[in-house]
């Protein structure tokens, strides 16, 4: 990471901070609490940057003083491993943090999966990377929400939508829509027979009260429906559940999480408004095409990671080439590292697009 790169983000960190104490300033910006809400997470996630950043100057520091009384003749070899340590782990989240340059980056961040085709199998591998995106997120101390889910009939999912909260949780997850592909010894096969199994993953940024998706009430389908699953007596009885499809683009989303049709309504309406959101950005990136190609076959050719658990263990990145052997770390949610190089990757092809257009 360069100096100077560090320095115009924390710059440009401070002006951003600066800016939204003008906005909160303003009498006005109080008598939209929303507003008001926003604009403090967006400054404490800001002071939080500028925070880790101070950190690292302070091991630089302490490694100085360190490195004075070694040549004092001290003996402090066992403080300095482990500033060592504390420094390059601030080091690698300030180099991480200078990959989130999107506007959409720091939003929160809807997950969508869906298995492909093969049944069981399919579906219960859907589960197993929901599984994994949960515990990803509980690692990062994000909060999630499952909106909506559809149980498979003898295991697995047949769908998930879930709302994850935190800081950049879209910009860590955005690079993870795509067909993901594991292969594995089934469970579910008398034989013990290899089989290989596919699930997409989409993943869309929330859409906050500062971008305007228009919705003609008129291209909407709602229907309500009574929920299944666990929820107890009200789940059954009521037709709490709520179904909406887009007529123009036939995008359908639905919510059952909530006991009320109004707060499933609610929840349901801020999934479709990201998903029409996130079309648009892909339409304008002309991606769309590729993109609705993975959606309408989720199966060889379109994979972006394979997760091979027999033979032998290990998962690569298709995108960028990186393997990891240990399957069952990266399955119970240690990713950064495919997430980091993907990163990097969509840094450097959009520095690229830049020098060339």
């Amino acid at each position: 990471m360069k100096n100077s790169e560090v320095i115009f983000d924390l710059d440009q960190k401070k002006s951003s901070i600066a800016a939204i104490d003008q906005d909160l300033a303003s009498p006005d910006v109080w008598k939209d609490q929303s507003r008001v809400q926003s604009l403090q997470q967006n400054k404490k996630r800001l002071e939080r940057a500028l925070q880790s950043y101070s950190q690292i100057e302070e091991k630089k520091d302490e490694l100085d003083v360190c490195l004075e009384l070694v040549d004092e003749g001290e003996n402090v070899e066992d403080e300095i491993i482990q500033i060592l340590h504390d420094f390059t782990l601030a080091l690698n989240e300030a180099e991480l943090q200078t990959l989130f340059f999107e506007r959409d980056d720091t939003r929160n961040a809807i997950l969508s999966i869906h298995p492909g085709a093969g049944g069981t199998e399919s579906q219960d591998w859907a589960q197993m990377l929901l599984r994994m995106y949960l515990r990803f997120s509980e690692r990062k101390g994000y909060k999630t929400e499952i909106l909506d889910t559809q149980p498979g009939e003898e295991a697995g999912i047949k769908s998930v939508t879930v709302r994850i909260q935190g800081d950049y949780a879209y910009g860590n997850l955005s690079q993870e829509s795509g067909v993901h592909r594991l292969v594995r010894i089934s469970p579910f096969d008398a034989n013990k027979r290899r089989h290989t199994s596919f699930a997409a993953v989409f993943i869309y940024p929330e859409v906050d009260e500062d971008i305007d998706v228009d919705i003609n009430p008129d291209d909407l389908r709602i229907d309500t429906y009574r929920a299944s699953g666990k929820g107890g007596q009200h789940v059954n009885v009521t037709d709490s559940a709520v179904r909406i499809t887009h007529i123009p683009t036939r995008i359908v989303v639905q919510c059952q999480n909530e006991r009320s049709q109004h707060k499933n309504k609610a929840s349901a309406m801020n999934v479709l408004k990201a998903r029409l959101y996130e079309l648009e950005k892909k339409k304008k990136q002309k991606k769309l095409e590729k993109l609705e190609d993975a959606k309408s076959e989720i199966a060889w050719g379109n994979q972006i990671r394979s997760y091979v658990l027999h033979p032998y263990k290990l998962i690569k990145d298709l995108r960028t080439n990186i393997e990891i052997g240990n399957a069952e770390k990266v399955l119970d949610g240690d990713i950064d590292e495919f997430i980091k190089a993907c990163l990097f990757l969509r840094k450097n092809e959009g520095q690229s697009n830049l020098n060339y257009s």
